[in-house]
Formats: C-alpha cells, structure tokens, sequence
C-alpha cells in the first residue's frame, strides 16, 4: 500500500505543476491526508472485527451487528474522491513518479 506521505508529495507536486500550489488547495491536500488516515484505520478494524461482528444487547443477549467501519470508510472515500475532484487531479492530468528520471 502506497505510503500517505508519497502519495502527500505527489499530490503536491501535481498543484505545483498546474500552478496552483496556494494555501487554500494545500489545506485541501492536508484534508485528502486526513481522510485517508481515517479510511486505512476503518480499513483495519474491518479486517480486525469482519464487515458483521458479535454484539451485546442491554438484556444481555448477543446479536450480529454489521460493523459501522464499512460506511465510515466508504464515506471517507467520497470525500477523498471530492477533493482530488475539487483540485481537478485525474488520471488524465496526473504524472508518472518516473516522468522525472527521464
């Protein structure tokens, strides 16, 4: 899994490269970070817990519960793909890491 750090950089480098590296679209890309710390850590307690895990209800009986880290990790998703849609970062504009060693 691609490192949130490089993936940081690059999307930096993709503003620089269309000039528009101004703080409002750098805050953005912070935005983009944080949303995918929180999707990886929904990611995790997926594999951790399953998408349906064992609950306990207040009378004490079990029950399955689907775990609510699916639609938080879908919903983070959305909002990571919003923002590469606001700072118009597609694969049509976006540079290859090895365009740089050429």
């Amino acid at each position: 899994m691609e490192n949130i750090e490089s993936i940081k950089q690059s999307l930096i480098k993709q503003l620089k490269g269309k000039g528009a590296n101004v703080e409002h679209f750098l805050g953005l890309v912070d935005d983009y970070v944080w949303y995918s710390k929180q999707e990886r850590k929904m990611q995790e307690d997926i594999d951790k817990r399953g998408s349906v895990y064992t609950a306990t209800s207040a009378a004490g009986k079990a029950y399955e519960k689907q775990n609510p880290s699916i639609k938080d990790a879908v919903m983070f998703n959305k909002q990571k793909l919003a923002i590469l849609k606001q700072l118009e970062l597609t694969t049509e504009n976006a540079e290859s890491p090895d365009e740089d060693e050429l």
